[in-house]
């Protein structure tokens, strides 16, 4: 017997399993199955990590985009709340593989491409993830110039200070990022309250020096027609999709550490779209209250900490900086730094490719992507989004449709297991990426089908999933019921109050 299940129905490596597995060129200690023990997150760290992570600056300045498109105020809360609902399913429908088999996301992708195959899907997340690093980066060495710029004059004066601030800011995210992924449950505890204390205290702020909430709540929308507005509608809402698309793919990079489906499941259903949407209300708030006070609407609140006092000044860079490190290294070093270690497993260690992923960011020019709203919503977001559709749509179907929510844990493993489909590659499910992208993206070809393209995400999504469940019928690698149970123990778990485990008996032919 290879596997058992715990009494949460986590199932996990036996130690004869693990220590046969521990040879393979596949396996290493950061991307093993997790053991029993190291289940230990509950539903309030779940809580704190998206809360940390959904408290940044580019949530905070998202409803400002599509309010500077045409939207009033409560049409883009309105595509920002459904957004993030939307984007819950598939986050919490691959979160419970993570859960289940304690496995990380690369390990997840040779499932349903292949041990060599899953590279693909894993580095097109990489990519993303590294363009958000930057993005983050660029962000917080944009509050610390300013804290710097108005504590000290001279250093605006100073030749090529922004770069000085980028390179080292850079370098505290790597250095933070180095340490691991579990440095995200530490992190969370501490940003999920300082950032939402101090978002409410800015909210506070505004409501009260502005005598109200100010124009731009009362601003109408732009829109006189229907068909206008879902022109912009619809590449908002996929760009909202594709603000957590990214961690659809590799939540279970974190649910692996989770104590159970439904710990995690409520934790996250709870957290994300509400935290998103009050979050993107403040910075609206915040922004309508700043044409009251200070004369013009600042949707940069890097831009609106240098109208305060420098002590204020640096009581709100660190909230940033804490802000950016979170999301940083939970959202955008985590996946990549995963996918180059499973590159090779043997050699690349998880710091290893914390320091790639930090280069690569610098390549993207996070500054270019941040100039203006419409390189932001309808280039980068629009754009992947294209492309991590019909991966989410692979992952769901392969999961839940094709294999039923059964693996063979260990030959995930195996160079010759069943995963390894022809050389390390499985072919249906390349096919269904290219199917799910080449198909949306007709819209950009074609006038007459642009709502592919503005619905990227969703398309490619829903296509990918009828595509790989047609082409993954009849299978070989697919585990038939009898097979899972005969390579499994079944465990009841702790007695209540007893400090003993009984456990029945093993299901064998």
């Amino acid at each position: 017997m290879k596997t058992q299940i715990e009494h949460n129905g986590i199932v996990t490596l036996t130690k004869e399993a693990a220590s046969e597995l521990s040879e393979s060129s596949l396996w290493n200690d950061d991307l093993r199955p997790t053991t029993a023990k190291e289940h230990s997150w509950k539903g309030i760290n779940f809580a704190t990590l998206w809360i940390g992570m959904c408290l940044c600056i580019p949530a905070y300045t998202m409803a400002g985009g599509m309010i500077t498109l045409g939207m009033n105020w409560w049409q883009a809360i309105g595509t920002i709340f459904l957004g993030n609902v939307i984007v819950l399913i598939p986050i919490l429908l691959n979160s419970h593989a993570g859960t289940k088999f304690g496995i990380p996301y690369p390990v997840f992708a040779r499932l349903w491409f292949g041990d060599k195959g899953a590279h693909i899907p894993a580095l097109a997340r990489a990519i993303v993830a590294a363009g958000w690093f930057g993005i983050n980066t660029w962000i917080g060495t944009g509050a610390i110039d300013t804290l710097l710029s108005a504590s000290f004059p001279a250093w605006a004066n100073l030749s090529g200070h922004t770069a000085i601030v980028f390179a080292l800011f850079w370098a505290l995210n790597v250095g933070v990022a180095y340490k691991g992924p579990q440095t995200m449950k530490l992190l969370g505890n501490i940003a999920a309250p300082v950032v939402g204390i101090s978002a409410i205290i800015l909210l506070i702020w505004a409501f009260t020096h502005a005598g109200g909430w100010g124009p731009i709540l009362d601003k109408p929308s732009k829109f006189t027609t229907a068909s206008s507005f879902f022109k912009v509608f619809f590449p908002a809402l996929t760009g909202v999709i594709a603000f957590w698309a990214t961690l659809a793919l590799n939540i279970p990079d974190f649910c692996r550490y989770a104590r159970s489906q439904k710990s995690q499941m409520v934790a996250q259903t709870v957290s994300l779209p509400l935290t998103m949407t009050i979050f993107s209300f403040i910075g609206i708030a915040v922004t309508s209250a700043a044409v009251v006070v200070f004369g013009q609407a600042i949707w940069d609140p890097v831009a609106l900490i240098a109208k305060f006092p420098p002590f204020v000044i640096f009581l709100g860079t660190i909230v940033i900086v804490l802000s950016s490190l979170t999301i940083n290294v939970g959202a955008n070093v985590v996946a990549p730094a995963r996918a180059i270690e499973n590159l090779y497993p043997k050699r690349i260690t998880f710091g290893i490719g914390a320091l790639i992923t930090g280069l690569f960011a610098i390549l993207l020019q996070p500054w270019y992507i941040m100039s203006n709203f419409g390189n932001y919503i309808f280039g980068w977001l629009g754009t992947y989004g294209a492309l991590l559709g019909p991966i989410d749509g692979i992952a769901i179907a392969d999961y839940w449709l094709v294999r039923k929510r059964k693996m063979a844990l260990t030959e995930l493993y195996q160079k010759n297991g069943r995963y390894n489909y022809q050389s390390g590659y499985n072919k249906n499910g390349i096919y269904a990426l290219l199917i799910g992208v080449a198909i949306p993206v007709l819209g950009l070809l074609i006038p007459g089908f642009r709502f592919l393209w503005d619905n990227a995400w969703t398309f490619g999504l829903f296509i990918s999933i009828f595509a790989y469940t047609l082409l993954m019928r009849g299978d070989r690698s697919i585990l038939q019921a009898e097979e899972y149970d005969n390579m499994t123990i079944y465990k009841r778990g702790l007695e209540a109050g007893s400090g003993t485990e009984k456990t029945d008996a093993v299901i064998s032919k």
